[in-house]
C-alpha cells in the first residue's frame, strides 16, 4: 500500500505561483503523475514523471509553465505552477504506481490522494 498525501494548494491570484507537495508512505512506488479534476468537468492528466525523473510528460495547456519533480529520498512529488490561470482552477491529485512507466491514463494508476484546492481569481 501507499498512502499520498497532497499539499500546497490555495488561493492566489493570475499569474501567481503555487507549489504541490505529494507525500508518500508506505511502499516504493515507480511513477506518479498529477491530474486535477475543475467543477463539473472530467479528471484530466497534468503531468508525469518517471521513477527516476528522467522521464516527464505534459499536458499541452501547462507545458511551460508547470515543472513537475520528486525527491526519492523524501518519497515526494511535486508540482511547480506558474503562470497561474482561472482556469487552472480544480481539485490537484496526485497519484502513483507500484510498477511501470509513465503514462497519461487515470486507470493506469494503482494509488491516488485526496487532492487539494487550487483557487486562481482574475
Amino acid at each position: 500500500q501507499v498512502q499520498l498525501v497532497e499539499s500546497g494548494g490555495g488561493l492566489v491570484q493570475a499569474g501567481g505561483s503555487l507549489r504541490l507537495s505529494c507525500a508518500a508512505s508506505g511502499r516504493a512506488f515507480s511513477s506518479a503523475g498529477w491530474f486535477r479534476q475543475a467543477p463539473g468537468k472530467e479528471r484530466e492528466f497534468v503531468a508525469a514523471i518517471s521513477r527516476s525523473a528522467g522521464l516527464t510528460r505534459y499536458a499541452d495547456s501547462v507545458k511551460g509553465r508547470f515543472t513537475i519533480s520528486r525527491d526519492n529520498a523524501k518519497n515526494t512529488v511535486f508540482l511547480q505552477m506558474n503562470g497561474l490561470m482561472p482556469e487552472d482552477t480544480a481539485i490537484y491529485s496526485c497519484a502513483a504506481r507500484t510498477w511501470g512507466d509513465l503514462t497519461t491514463r487515470p486507470r493506469n494508476y494503482d494509488y491516488w490522494g485526496l487532492g487539494t484546492q487550487v483557487t486562481v481569481s482574475s
